[in-house]
């Protein structure tokens, strides 16, 4: 066994080849805030994120995300390459270290062939793109980024 958490979320993390700093900071910070639990005080639903619950984070590097298919066969050729991919998954597993408790962040064995055992609670599943957000307002500011 490498990491496990208990409550927490399963961050399957995949890196695009244009991805760069600020696109792991936004995914830190959105990963980190998304108000996904319940309210155990007020029983209002959507209302915490994992910090205000103190809940844990396992992040796995997932290149297969960028994966699509030529015919039947699988193509990575977006995907962040290997060498390139290791040092940028490990500047991010510090971001959320540095971002929330670092005894609470976890992770597995870049590009190792692991065993993902999942127990989806809900289930709630979302998808965060960082490419997204250059397109959309910046919530903390309000300002539009272009």
């Amino acid at each position: 066994m490498v990491s496990e958490i208990g409550p927490g979320l399963l961050v399957l993390v995949g890196l695009h080849e244009s991805d760069t700093d600020s696109d792991a900071d936004y995914i830190c910070r959105k990963v980190l805030n998304m108000r996904l639990f319940t309210n155990e005080s007020t029983g209002r639903g959507w209302d915490q994120n994992v910090m205000q619950r103190n809940y844990e984070v396992l992040l796995v590097s997932q290149f297969t995300l960028y994966g699509v298919l030529k015919g039947n066969k699988p193509d990575f050729h977006v995907a962040m390459p290997p060498q390139k991919a290791k040092p940028f998954y490990e500047s991010l597993v510090d971001k959320f270290r540095k971002a929330y408790r670092p005894d609470a962040i976890k992770d597995g064995v870049f590009g190792a062939m692991m065993k993902v055992n999942l127990v989806n609670d809900g289930p709630v599943t979302m998808q965060l793109d960082s490419s997204q957000s250059s397109k959309s307002t910046n919530e903390e500011t309000g300002k539009t980024i272009n």
